[in-house]
């Protein structure tokens, strides 16, 4: 068996076998990518979590409006190349269109690539920044929060890890919690199920969490409506 914790992995992974079982406690979009048939039946050798929950990324901009009311401007942060991303971006300039919301996404590739677009970002004069779920912006929430706090810009994140090195808020899935039910896979198809025979699974639980020290850094006020919300806050 093969335990790939993001999707990127797991389809270089599936290129390589269509044999050995291959478990993924972060599997986005894995429909369209072609590890899975359906989320009911995959039918194939590949099975796990998807963290992608329709509807999050337009809770993320309603969440970012509230902590920024009247926010009319809204700076996306997300490498493309990241199949997880897309997705996300389009959810996002859907859900802003009727508001009348306009939003700014500079080209991210790589690591490097951060700087100049949190640079261009605050050029535009975004009101807030939402940084999507992707496993390099995860692998980089010390650089992205210190170039927010820099930058005076406020930001949303789908991973509470971001808010744990001082990013603003975030509001998404519970990474340990994927990673945990990621290993009841394991334990079935040891036990002889087929991988093509579970079903992949969503969260059970989004998770509000708030960073007061930086909302006091940034001068910004967390209503609170927010905060009673929250299911965690960090002082």
């Amino acid at each position: 068996m093969i335990v790939a914790v993001a999707v990127n992995t797991a389809v270089g992974v599936k290129n390589l076998t269509s044999t050995i079982p291959i478990v993924s406690s972060f599997l986005a979009d894995a429909v369209h990518l072609g590890l899975v048939a359906s989320f009911a039946r995959p039918g194939g050798n590949v099975t796990g979590i998807t963290p992608y929950v329709d509807g999050l990324p337009a809770k993320q901009l309603e969440l970012a409006r509230d902590v920024v009311p009247g926010a009319a401007r809204v700076g996306i942060l997300g490498n493309m190349n990241d199949p997880k991303a897309p997705p996300q971006r389009r959810e996002i300039e859907d859900a802003a269109r009727p508001l009348e919301v306009s939003v700014v996404a500079p080209e991210i590739r790589s690591p490097e690539d951060l700087p100049g677009a949190m640079t261009t970002l605050a050029g535009e004069r975004v009101d807030v920044v939402i940084v999507l779920q992707t496993t390099m912006l995860l692998s980089e929430r010390r650089q992205i929060a210190a170039l927010a706090a820099a930058k005076r810009l406020p930001a949303v994140y789908g991973y509470r890890e971001h808010v744990d090195e001082g990013g603003l808020i975030s509001y998404g899935v519970d990474t340990r919690w994927c990673y945990r039910r990621a290993a009841a896979f394991v334990h079935k198809i040891l036990n002889g199920t087929a991988p093509g025979d579970l079903p992949l699974e969503f969260p059970t639980h989004l998770e509000l969490v708030v960073n007061l020290k930086t909302a006091k850094a940034l001068d910004i006020t967390i209503s609170p409506l927010l905060l009673a919300r929250a299911d965690e806050v960090l002082e």
